[in-house]
This record gives structure tokens, C-alpha cells and sequence, in this order.
């Protein structure tokens, strides 16, 4: 499955957010060590950094820009240099009357015009389709059989699919889903699982965005996608660099400006950590006890913290790695110990404590 990064792009969507162009070159360039196929950097109409960042970019991934299906958007891409032109057509027939207020051959003209139109500048074509999920099966396989791209992608535009839904839905086109590419929000949660139930179905193309970050609710996690379809053994793969995955993601949004929550998934700094008696008892030994996968795997890293909450079974363990008996009295010494501390600790100094305490045999 090819992966399209929409991190600079869907970021700048959300109330308030502005990102510079060193912010955009310095991020693109980092999500390039991954290895995804495309990096959309932005809406070259209603911009004209992304000019300056395609300038500025010498990536192995495709740059990309997304334009309306008229004249003026695809020529701003194009005079930006992007590499592919991304349009973009509402297809179903609330936003069809809505958005465009045009019968549905009026769009499909305007997309084939605005298609030649990109390729004649030199440039790939990819086509969204806006609300593509609420559409007609039967029409979005007429609009891509009447448009040459390279790309066929389909967005779950205002966040209200799951994954039986998902599944469902792609097993209805007649289109070949490896020229099909998947775009989700993550307004019910469900971003990731979409993701993957699509890679699932056979679809060739996810877009994905840093820590999910992207308009409303944000959009599927570039991270999670690439941890869930490996920990899963997903029946697809995706070509990215798994061991330097969370290291280059942080690097992102702290270029970004990305706050982080403790608790996020995969880059929040407790997601890791372990503090619970009855965990890191067992993690001593054996951490795949409580550890759906070793964080390294990914590039992250296992924090097993002692303190107050450690219990008789996590200090036996920690005597025993300082090569003292784990006797009644060391044990209560230890606990003691831990108990008095301003905060938790590491392993190591956990271990160092432990030969302070115990008494000598």
C-alpha cells in the first residue's frame, strides 16, 4: 500500500494553525527519510508558499498539491511545481447541489478538462472525490472510468464511516482498487481501523497524516497505520523505515510545533511507561508480559518506573538484579525506600537502590 502524507497540509486546516515555510521544508524533508510515496504540501491557490517549499524540497517522495477542478487552481499548482496535481470534485449529490450547485456531468466535465489540463503542464493526476463514501458506488466508478489518473481516491469527507462500512463499500466498485486510494477522518475514532479495513479490501493508496493531526477530529495516523498493519499481520505491507518510525514522527511535530498529549497513542510520553507493582514485576523478567510489542520495533523506548506503588514482587526483582537476596527484611528496606522518593525512577537507579538498602548477608 502506497502512503500519501498529508500532515502539511491537513495541519494548516485546523482553526488557527499556520505553519512557515521553513516549518514545511524542515518537516518534509524529515518525512522523506520514512519512505512514503507523496508529500502534499498544500493548496497552491490559495497559497503561494508552496511554491517557495517546492523550491526549497529535493525529496524522493512526490510533492503534491491539491486544486479544484477548474482552470486557475490547476494552473497555480502547476506554476508551484508540484509534482502531481491533486483535484479534488465533490461527488455526492448533497454535495453536489450544496458545494457546486452543477448536475453531475457538469463535474465530470470540469474534472476531465482540469485533468488534461495537468498532465498537458507535466504533471501527474491524481482525483479525490469529495464525500466520496456518501456517493453512488455506480457513479464514482463512471467519474474514474471517465478521468485518467493515477489515483483514484475516495474521502470519507465528513468523518462517518467505520470499517464494515468501509469494507462494504470498496467490495461494491467495479473500479480495480489497486488504482484506489482511501482518505479518513477520525470524527467517530475509527480513522486507523478504516485504514486498515481498506488495506484489507485491496485498496492501493492510504493518506495519512503525523500524530492524525488534521481538520475536526484529525485524520488516519500516519504511526498507527504503519505499527497496527505490522503488530496485526495485516495481508498488505507498507514501505516505510518501521525502526525509525516514532523517533522521525516526533521530529515532525516537534518541527511542526505539535503539542503532544501524554497519552497518545505510540508517541505519548506515558504510553510506554510502566509504574503498576504487578507490571513491572513481571517486566523484569519478561516484558512482553504486559507489552503488545516491543517499542523498539518502532523506535521507541520501554520505561519501567519504581516508586511508591511498587510492590514485594518488583523489589525481589530489583534485588535480585543488584545480586542481593531478596530476604523479608531487604524487601520491606527497599519498599521502604521507594516509598520516600519525590518521584519514580529508572531501572538502573532503582537497581542502585537496592544495593544501598539491602543489608549485607
Amino acid at each position: 500500500m502506497k502512503l500519501l502524507d498529508l500532515t502539511l497540509r491537513e495541519g494548516e486546516q485546523r482553526p488557527g494553525v499556520e505553519y512557515t515555510a521553513d516549518q514545511k521544508v524542515g518537516a518534509a524533508r524529515v518525512l522523506d527519510e520514512l519512505g512514503v510515496d507523496y508529500l502534499q504540501l498544500g493548496f497552491p491557490i490559495a497559497s503561494e508558499q508552496t511554491r517557495e517549499v517546492v523550491e526549497r524540497l529535493d525529496t524522493d517522495a512526490k510533492t503534491t498539491g491539491i486544486a479544484r477542478a477548474i482552470p486557475r487552481d490547476v494552473e497555480a499548482a502547476l506554476d508551484a511545481g508540484v509534482d502531481v496535481v491533486d483535484l479534488f470534485a465533490p461527488t455526492s449529490d448533497a454535495q453536489l447541489e450544496a458545494v457546486l450547485d452543477a448536475p453531475r456531468d457538469e463535474m465530470v466535465a470540469s474534472v476531465q478538462q482540469a485533468a488534461d489540463l495537468s498532465r498537458e503542464g507535466g504533471a501527474e493526476v491524481h482525483l479525490t472525490a469529495m464525500d466520496g463514501f456518501r456517493t453512488e458506488p455506480g457513479h464514482l466508478d463512471d467519474l474514474f472510468g471517465a478521468v485518467e489518473a493515477e489515483w483514484y481516491t475516495i474521502a470519507d469527507t465528513v468523518g462517518s464511516r467505520t470499517p464494515a462500512g468501509v469494507t462494504s463499500f470498496l467490495e461494491t466498485l467495479e473500479t480495480e482498487l489497486e488504482e484506489v486510494g482511501v482518505h479518513f477522518h477520525d470524527d467517530l475514532g475509527v480513522g486507523t481501523a478504516n485504514a486498515l479495513a481498506a488495506g484489507r479490501a485491496g485498496a492501493g493508496k492510504a493518506d495519512v497524516s503525523v500524530g492524525g493531526i488534521g481538520e475536526r477530529a484529525g485524520n488516519t495516523a500516519f504511526e498507527e497505520l504503519v505499527a497496527a498493519a505490522a503488530v496485526g499481520e495485516e495481508p498488505f505491507s507498507l514501505d516505510v523505515e518501521e525502526s525509525s518510525l516514532l523517533p522521525v514522527v516526533q521530529r515532525v511535530l516537534e518541527t511542526l510545533g505539535e503539542r503532544v498529549e501524554p497519552d497518545k497513542p505510540l508517541l505519548g510520553a506515558e504510553v510506554f511507561s510502566h509504574e503498576s507493582g504487578l507490571h513491572t514485576a513481571a517486566m523484569l523478567d519478561e516484558p512482553s508480559t504486559f507489552e503488545p510489542f516491543d517499542p523498539a520495533r518502532f523506535g521507541g523506548e520501554r520505561r519501567l518506573l519504581f516508586g511508591a506503588k511498587s510492590g514485594t514482587g518488583a523489589a525481589r526483582g530489583l534485588l535480585e538484579r543488584a545480586g542481593k537476596e531478596p530476604t523479608e527484611s531487604n524487601v520491606d528496606a527497599l519498599l521502604a525506600a521507594l516509598a520516600e522518593l519525590d518521584d519514580e525512577i529508572g531501572v538502573d537507579e532503582a537497581v542502585e537502590l537496592a544495593e544501598q538498602v539491602a543489608a549485607d548477608p
